[in-house]
């Protein structure tokens, strides 16, 4: 899907300012969205998130995450305990016009291999590209409650700010259409606090159904991405 040219200004892809709700038209989520700095000059990514209202606090809950980034981005991971290690991180990229997305996991700071458990659908929908940026929007189920280290558990306060950290690189991964692909160094990292209380969406599960209509899945350890196409 590509952007129409009604969408094609920075202003329009990347939305206003940080902690503004942003109401999406192609998926009909409404995110919480925090606009990061990745230069000294006008660049930047942004990082949506959409939960279910009620969330259920202290339990897991499933979360769509939504980035906007600029073309040169080669891949962008959303860590979604505020650390590169033990934690669930998504990691996203364009090949072409498909989004791609798969969960990994270091416990320490090496290259983080595909987790098991947590799974990952891009929403086609709300993936696209234009001359300048490209967007990707992907459900979770798995990152908002997940093992730290030992027995200690984390589970997202969906009421409340959240600690998230992003990496970034401007190199693709060299498996592009894989998403068990290899992924090379990050040139960025960048913590800052997500404001999940204005994330909430009444009808969460009905619009993932909406958006899961056609759909890309990939679950370790299959490690393969699986077109799966789904009655709305």
């Amino acid at each position: 899907m590509r952007w129409n040219s009604g969408l094609a200004s920075v202003a329009a892809l990347l939305g206003l300012a940080n902690g503004d709700v942003f109401k999406d038209p192609d998926t009909g989520f409404s995110f919480s969205q925090s606009n990061l700095q990745i230069t000294t000059g006008s660049s930047y990514i942004t990082v949506r998130v959409a939960i279910p209202s009620p969330a259920p606090a202290g339990q897991p809950y499933d979360a769509v995450l939504q980035v906007v980034a600029p073309v040169s981005a080669g891949w962008i991971g959303v860590a979604w305990g505020g650390s590169m290690t033990n934690n669930p991180l998504l990691v996203g990229w364009m090949n072409g016009a498909s989004g791609v997305s798969s969960i990994r996991r270091a416990t320490s700071h090496t290259a983080p291999a595909v987790a098991s458990g947590p799974t990952v659908q891009v929403l086609s929908k709300g993936t696209k590209s234009n001359g300048t940026h490209w967007q990707i929007t992907a459900k979770c189920a798995g990152c908002t409650s997940f093992p730290t280290t030992g027995s200690s558990t984390k589970t997202l306060n969906p009421s409340g700010a959240n600690r998230l950290a992003f990496a970034y690189s401007r190199t693709k991964p060299s498996q592009p259409a894989s998403g068990s692909s290899p992924i090379n160094v990050h040139d960025l990292f960048l913590y800052w606090d997500h404001d999940f209380a204005a994330a909430g969406n009444a009808d969460f599960q009905g619009l993932v159904d909406r958006n899961l209509n056609t759909s890309l899945v990939y679950e370790a350890p299959s490690r393969d991405l699986r077109r799966k196409a789904r009655d709305v």
